[in-house]
Parts: structure tokens; sequence; C-alpha cells
């Protein structure tokens, strides 16, 4: 069979086979997690995010190649959810914007798509690591690229990509040496083949059956670092913010020397396009000449400026009681008002668990998103939080590394306020850095003052494994207890408590002051409290307190301060 161009029937109906086959197939993805824990939701994450975006395709009666990009763009972006589903919603992001003025796509445009829809994704993480599902994009763009040179036959394009793609899949251990050890290869590279092999299945009228998808998705925001400045060390005195609602085509090119304008004015620049706006964020001393070049472009709404110079000054010369009280006031106001009048703050944290979010409530936050390791929100649950908390500024904090891009995709399309994520990857991180949460700094500030607090939590998490594997040179068998660290592997043992107070020996030292044991939902309180006894008469230089957290799956999650 020989195909010359794919029209948008076509690739509608491929794209919803894609789908398909990545929802058929999830659990085989989720069980190649590097640690062997019973958490793994790559294949689900990625599952949720294309299922978001299959709801809005499959809707369309009429398809062209413009309404199938936006859906395919704008139904992934909302409901994006984990690491692996951010980057394959950038990845369908960038392949949209290539086809989406044009009627038809053959090999020379699939092999355009590809590549810009590898550069999107790579400019979505900020590290960007080897070894994953972005190498193997990557890798079959560069086929992608050589093959339309050499044929014109979409079949045998594709299936020369996806055979490449597969070798790409197979030396990702190479690349990545936890990998290799565990034995597996990468995860969210084995969702994106499983995906494109099901799209050719539906091009070539192999797909069977029906997908299930009834029912009613880039780059962070600023995140400031170091210390708060002190008056004289803000160089760039004007926070500016703005939407601009694009009247005339804003290429990449006309973005980059955008980006490039403003640097020359200023820093701390965000300036992130979906479909007909763009957002932007500059801290510059020329304000006016920022909205100035803007409008050459369009329209602007969501204008915002702040002088940052005048929020330090009254800040430096608060007095510290005063601002505790009014801390904690203005907390208990922003909870009881949130639905009633627009605030001008409010604290979302991420957990799971009834204990966990009882705590975070207890601490000034205003809403809590049920989620966190086995199962992440998503960018339009993070988007939703933040449209109810109705303030003008939000903190989001994540509390798991696997959630941080999500959150900030949606700080990057939300219009309505402005969404601060807070990058804490685990509980406690979250705890401490709410806590550290001051209504009288500003979202600069209280970002850099909450940074520094996290960097300081050691975390680990207990659960049992799920396969025979090895990590860090500890053998590990179905069964074992294991307790995770912020850097790996902490501890093997028999039992829970063992691996906590075996895990609590590598993490104190002679600086740590604080250890909070959070039990979770199988660990009766008596055990818990067994354990914290034995805590406190090991290391007895620590203060050990014990909370009930609830969680599911972690028997308990552990910190060191």
């Amino acid at each position: 069979m020989e195909i010359k161009v794919i029209d948008a029937a076509m690739l509608r109906t491929a794209f919803l086979a894609g789908a398909k086959n990545l929802e058929a197939n999830k659990e085989q993805i989720n069980e190649l997690n590097v640690f062997p824990v019973p958490d793994g939701d790559t294949g689900t994450n990625m599952t949720m995010t294309i299922l978001s975006a299959a709801r809005e395709v499959n809707a369309i009666e009429e398809p062209t190649m413009e309404n199938l990009a936006k859906a395919m763009s704008s139904g992934s972006l909302r409901g994006a959810r984990g690491n692996s589903g951010v980057i394959l919603s950038q990845l369908f992001r960038g392949f949209a914007k290539e086809i989406k003025t044009l009627d038809k796509i053959d090999t020379t445009v699939m092999a355009a798509a590809m590549n810009r829809a590898t550069e999107t994704a790579y400019k979505a993480v900020m590290k960007p690591k080897e070894g994953t599902i972005l190498t193997v994009a990557r890798g079959m763009a560069e086929k992608a690229a050589e093959l339309a040179l050499e044929t014109d036959d979409i079949v045998t394009f594709a299936q020369e990509v996806i055979a490449y793609g597969d070798e790409t899949l197979d030396r990702t251990p190479d690349l990545l040496p936890v990998l290799k050890e565990a034995g597996v290869v990468d995860s969210g590279g084995m969702g994106l083949m499983t995906v494109l092999k099901g799209c050719l299945d539906g091009l070539l009228g192999r797909d069977s059956g029906e997908l299930h998808i009834e029912g009613p998705v880039h780059p962070p925001v600023y995140s400031g670092n170091g210390s708060p400045a002190e008056e004289k060390d803000i160089r760039f005195g004007y926070c500016t913010e703005f939407i601009i609602n694009l009247e005339k085509e804003f290429p990449e090119e006309a973005e980059q020397a955008f980006k490039d304008y403003l640097d020359s004015i200023g820093d701390s620049i965000v300036v992130v396009s979906l479909d007909d706006v763009v957002k932007v964020h500059v801290h510059t001393n020329e304000p006016g000449n920022a909205i100035q070049r803007a409008l050459t472009y369009g329209f602007l709404t969501n204008l915002k400026i702040d002088n940052m110079r005048v929020e330090h000054h009254e800040k430096v010369i608060m007095d510290s009681e005063r601002v505790a009280r009014e801390q904690k006031e203005a907390r208990k106001a922003a909870k009881a008002a949130a639905e009633e009048e627009r605030v001008p703050y409010a604290l979302v944290a991420v957990a799971a668990g009834d204990g966990m979010a009882e705590i975070f409530r207890g601490i000034g936050a205003t809403d809590v998103i049920q989620g966190g390791q086995t199962m992440n929100p998503s960018t339009e649950d993070i988007l939703e939080a933040a449209e109810k908390a109705n303030a003008d500024t939000v903190y989001i904090f994540p509390n798991n590394k696997n959630i941080i891009l999500a959150a900030n995709q949606a700080a990057a399309i939300e219009e309505d306020c402005r969404i601060v994520v807070v990058p804490t990857k685990t509980i406690p991180q979250g705890i401490t850095g709410m806590i550290n949460f001051s209504q009288e700094l500003s979202p600069e500030e209280n970002l850099s003052e909450m940074e520094q607090e996290i960097a300081m939590v050691k975390t680990c998490e207990v659960t049992y494994a799920v396969r025979n594997t090895s990590i860090d040179g500890k053998e590990i068998h179905e069964g074992d207890i294991m307790a995770i660290g912020d850097a790996g592997l902490l501890a093997v043992a028999g039992d829970a408590e063992e691996a906590v107070l075996a895990a609590l020996r590598e993490m104190t030292d002679e600086n740590a002051e604080l250890v909070t044991i959070y039990y979770g939902q199988d660990i009766p309180e008596e055990k818990a409290e067994e354990l914290r006894e034995k805590a406190a008469e090991e290391f007895d230089g620590c203060e050990v307190e014990v909370h009930f957290g609830g969680q599911p799956v972690y028997y308990y999650i552990v910190s060191v301060e």
C-alpha cells in the first residue's frame, strides 16, 4: 500500500488510533519504572494526556488541519499529566503548529512537523536529559529529515522512522545508567513509540474497535533564585506582565526577535505563545517600551506593572511581630472569603491522603488538589484550582517532581491570575515552603525565600518492591521494603520500620535538628508511635515528631531538617 499525502480525515483516524493503542498498552509502559515501586504511572499519565486531546479530536465532525491542530494542541496541553504527559503535549503542540495552515501532509511536511515537535518539547524542559522520550523523538526527527529526501511514500517513510525510533529506544539504557541497572528502556520513549505505531495502524486501516473517550491539557514561569535582593541590587525595577492578543502572524522568528528586544531592556523574561495569544513577563526599567513593542503584534489585556523597589522598601520596614500576626489572620480570611470575593493570594498544594490534606490546610493552604505520586493532577486540574481560588496570585506547591512541569504549563497559559510555581518535589518540602510564605513579600521574594528553605529539607519515602531488580548496587527482590531518598535508594529492609531507621542513619548528621514521620493509611497509629520512640532514642540529638498522613502506597514519608 502506498500513500502520498494525508488529508485531515486520515490524520483524525490516525491520531485516534494512536490514542487507542496507548490506552491498550499503558500498563506495560507503567511497568518500566526504574524504581520497582507500585506507583509506576508513565503509561497512565501519557494515556490521560492523549485522551484529553482525543475527546476534542473525536468531537470534530468535519475535520480540517486547522481544527484538528487546535484540538490536538489545546486538548493535550490542558490534559497533560506528569513529565511524560507534558512532554507528549509539547510534541503535539509543535507538530500542530507546523500543519495548521495546510490542507495535506506529505513526507516533507511530516519531517518538518516532527522536527518542530521535537524542538518545542526540548524548549519546554528546563534541563533536558538524554536517554528519555526527548532522545527518542529527536532521533526520529533526524531520521525523518533524511527519509524525506529519499521517498514520497508516507507508509515507507513512517515504517522506517518507527523502526529507527525503536532502535533509539533500545539505546536509552546506554545513555542513562539507571535504566541499564534496572534492566528497562525509557518508559516515556516507549509510550511515544506506542502512539506512533497505533497511528500507522490507523492510517493503514489495521485499527479495530472503539476508543473509550466518553466524558466531558512550556517553559516555566519566572523562578527567582538566591536571597531577596537589597534595593540597590534590583537592577530592573518594574515587573511587567501582559497578554498579547495577536492580530497578525507571530512566527518563531518574530517570537525570537521579540524575546531579543526584551532581553536588551530587561531580564527574567518569559514569552509563551499559544494559538492566538502570547503571555509575556519581563523585569525592566522601561515598561512602556516593552508595551509599545508588544502593541505592534496585537492588542493587550491583563496588563500589570509592579514597582519592585517600592515593594522591597515597604517590606524591609515591616515590624516582624505584626507581620506574623497579620499573616495568620490573612490566611484565615483568605480561606473564608475565597468563594465570595477576590483575594490577593492563595496557596494550593497537591497531596494524597486525608491527613496530608489536613496538615496543609492547617498551615494555610486555601485548597488541596488530591493527587501525588500515584495520580498526577493534570494541567487542567491545576488551572481549575487556580481559578477557584479567585486570587490575584496563586502559589502552587506540586510536592512531586513529576507534577512541576504540568504546574509550569498551567502558569504559562493561565490568563486571569498569576500562578507562581514553588518547585517542591516532596510533601515535606511543600510543608516547609508553605510555612515560610509571607504575605508581605512580593511573589519573587516569596519564591526566593521558599526555595532556600526547601533546599534544606531531606526526604525519604518507604514502600515495597513489585519486582526483582538492582539499584545503586543494591539487590532488590519482589516484596522487599525500600526507603527512597532525594538522590536514590537509601535502604532495603525486611519491614517498613527497619527501613525508616536505616534511612535516617543515612540522612542525619550533626546539623540535623528535626525528624518528622508521616505514616500512611496502612500503618496503625500504635506502630507509628513505636517507631517515633525508637527514632528518638537512637537519634537523641533530634526532636522526633509523628503525624498521620493517610497517604496510599507509601508506608512512611520521613523528613530531616
